[in-house]
């Protein structure tokens, strides 16, 4: 329990940031999810567009200090070479 009440005010300062930033982290990690599943299932057009909206979500969260920039460069640059490696395989007719 906090004793100053600089301290009681901090922790719910925190209280709010914490629930700003899992909803910002939980939108990422789904739109990340949801791209993966595009690309495994070999929709290359709609893969494209899952993978940019998730890079853009990414950029945001970083932009916004919720995940660490390394963390969303990561994480982008993993998207990105699953997508490629999808446009890039032939295709078995």
């Amino acid at each position: 329990m906090p004793n100053t009440t600089s301290a009681q005010k901090q922790v719910r300062v925190n209280l709010k940031k914490q629930l700003r930033n899992k909803s910002a982290r939980s939108q990422s990690k789904t739109l990340v999810k949801k791209a993966e599943e595009l690309i495994f299932s070999g929709q290359a057009k709609e893969a494209e567009g899952g993978v940019m909206s998730a890079i853009r979500s990414l950029d945001k969260a970083a932009g916004k200090k919720i995940i660490h920039p390394n963390n969303a460069a990561r994480r982008k640059s993993r998207l990105m070479k699953k997508l490629n490696q999808l446009k890039t395989e032939p295709k078995a007719e």
